[in-house]
C-alpha cells in the first residue's frame, strides 16, 4: 500500500491559480491540468479569492507601528560590539608601542 503525500501549495501560487480562473480566459479543467491542480481546487481558491478581496481594501492603510523593543535591542547590540572592537584596538596599539 503506497502512502501519497499531501501537496501543500503557497499562497502565491494559489493566488496565481485563482487569478487565471478569475480571468476566465480558460476553462477551470484547463487551469487544473496547466497547474497540476484539481479543478475542484481551483474553483475553491477562486471563491476563496473573490469573497476575501473586498476587506482587502477595506482597512485604510496605516503605517506599522515600530517595534520599539527591538530597535533597542538592536542598539545595544551593536554599542556591545563597538565595545568590543575598542577595546581590542586599545590592546592591539598597546602592543604595537611596545615593539621595538
Amino acid at each position: 500500500m503506497s502512502e501519497t503525500k499531501r501537496k501543500n501549495f503557497t499562497g502565491d501560487f494559489k493566488a496565481k491559480v485563482a487569478l487565471e480562473a478569475i480571468r476566465g480566459v480558460k476553462t477551470v479543467n484547463e487551469i487544473g491540468q496547466e497547474f497540476g491542480v484539481h479543478p475542484t481546487q481551483v474553483g475553491l481558491w477562486k471563491k476563496e479569492l473573490q469573497d476575501q478581496a473586498p476587506s482587502m481594501f477595506d482597512a485604510k492603510r496605516v503605517p506599522k507601528p515600530v517595534d520599539p523593543s527591538s530597535s533597542s535591542e538592536r542598539l545595544y547590540s551593536e554599542i556591545g560590539r563597538l565595545k568590543m572592537e575598542l577595546d581590542w584596538l586599545k590592546k592591539s596599539q598597546g602592543f604595537a608601542c611596545r615593539a621595538p
